[in-house]
C-alpha cells in the first residue's frame, strides 16, 4: 500500500504521521509530500528518514492513497491529478466538502456510502466531527428538530501561526499576529472569514455539513463559532431540539454504546468533558447531559474532542482503513 501525505510538514501532517504509526496502518511505501519550500527536507515516519517530494514527483510515484492537508487552493489544483491515475484522495480541506458528487465522510456514521468508484472523499470541518459523532445516534433515535450549537475552538484550529502568536502572547513576546486582535486572556467569535449573511465560513460549515453526512435536511442548524485561547482541542455548547421526548437515562445509554464516543457525566465528582482530557484521544466525549426546561424534546450536551485528532487526521486516516477493509483501493493504481 503506497502512501502519500501531501501536507506532512503541517501541524496536520505531523499528527497524520503519528497516527498512521499508531494504528499500525499497512504502509509498504511511504510517501512524504509538501509544498517546493520545503522539497529535500527530512522527516522521520516509523524511525527512517524520509525526503519530502513536490507534488507532481508525488503523482509520478503513483500511490494507491494520497491524504490530503495543504489547503483548499492545493487540494482543487492537485486532488484531481492524483485521482485520474487512480489514487484514492482523502481531503482535509474544505474544497470539495459540498461539491454534490463527493462524498463527506465520518466512517462510523456513512462509511458504508464508499465504492472504489470514489475517487476523492472529502473529511468533514473538525467541529462537525464531533457534533456529529453525537448527534447521529440520537437523530436516529428521537430525529432532530433544531440545533443551536456555540463552539469553543482551540488556536491550534487556524494553524502553527496562530499557536505562535498564543505563545508569544504569554511571554509578552511581539510577533506576527494570526488573528485581528491578542487571543491570550480573549476570546474572538470570528472562526474564518465573514460571509454575505454575518456567519462566519466557520460557522455556515456546521450548519450544512452535518445535514450531507447524515443524508437529511429536515433539521436545521445555527451556529456561533469562538476562538478561545487553549492549544488544542475543541468544546461546543449544543442544544437540540427532538420531534419526539426522550428519558436522559436512555440518552445516555445510547451515547455509552455508540463507538467513538466517551460518556463524561458526573456532576457530583466534578466530571465532564476537557480540552486537557481530550488531548491526543480519538474519542469524543460528551458530557453535561440534561433536558432543557425552557421547551419540550430539548437536550443539552457538552461536547468536546481533539481537533487534530479526530477531527482531523485520525478521521482520515479511520476512512483510509475502511478503503482498505473492503478492497476499495489500489487495483485501479496498479493496472493504471
Amino acid at each position: 500500500m503506497k502512501v502519500a501525505v501531501v501536507g506532512a510538514t503541517g501541524m496536520v501532517g505531523a499528527v497524520m504521521l503519528k497516527v498512521l504509526e499508531e494504528r499500525n496502518f499497512p504502509v509498504t511505501e511511504f510517501i512524504p509530500v509538501a509544498s517546493e519550500r520545503s522539497v529535500g527536507k527530512e522527516i522521520v515516519f516509523k524511525g527512517k528518514p524520509y525526503s519530502i517530494i513536490g507534488l507532481q514527483d508525488a503523482v509520478n510515484a503513483r500511490p494507491d492513497i494520497a491524504i490530503f492537508s495543504a489547503g483548499g487552493g492545493t487540494s482543487l489544483e492537485w486532488a484531481p491529478a492524483f485521482a485520474e491515475i487512480g489514487c484514492t484522495v482523502i481531503d482535509n480541506s474544505s474544497a470539495w466538502r459540498m461539491d454534490r458528487t463527493k462524498k463527506l465522510v465520518v466512517p462510523e456514521i456513512n462509511a458504508h456510502d464508499l465504492t472504489s468508484e470514489d475517487k476523492i472523499i472529502a473529511n468533514p470541518n473538525c467541529s462537525t466531527i464531533q457534533l456529529v459523532m453525537v448527534l447521529a445516534p440520537l437523530h436516529k433515535k428521537y430525529t432532530m428538530k433544531r440545533v443551536i450549537v456555540s463552539t469553543y475552538q482551540s488556536v491550534s484550529g487556524t494553524g502553527i501561526a496562530a499557536v505562535n502568536q498564543l505563545e508569544n502572547e504569554i511571554k509578552g513576546v511581539k510577533g506576527e499576529m494570526a488573528y485581528p486582535y491578542p487571543i491570550h486572556k480573549n476570546a474572538l467569535p470570528h472562526c474564518d472569514v465573514f460571509e454575505a449573511n454575518g456567519y462566519t465560513k466557520e460557522e455556515m460549515k456546521l450548519a450544512r455539513e452535518p445535514q450531507k453526512i447524515l443524508d437529511d435536511r429536515s433539521f436545521s442548524i445555527s451556529a456561533t463559532a469562538v476562538r478561545i485561547p487553549t492549544a488544542g482541542g475543541h468544546s461546543e455548547s449544543v442544544n437540540v431540539e427532538f420531534f419526539n421526548d426522550f428519558d436522559i437515562s436512555e440518552i445516555r445509554k445510547i451515547l455509552h454504546e455508540t463507538p467513538g464516543v466517551t460518556v463524561q457525566d458526573n456532576p457530583d465528582t466534578n466530571t465532564y468533558p476537557m480540552p486537557v482530557y481530550a488531548h491526543d484521544k480519538d474519542d469524543v466525549f460528551v458530557g453535561r447531559i440534561r433536558r432543557d426546561e425552557t421547551q419540550p424534546n430539548t437536550l443539552n450536551l457538552w461536547i468536546v474532542s481533539d481537533n487534530l485528532r479526530k477531527g482531523a487526521a485520525t478521521n482520515a486516516i479511520q476512512i483510509a482503513e475502511y478503503l482498505v477493509e473492503k478492497n476499495l483501493v489500489g487495483e485501479s493504481v496498479s493496472r493504471a
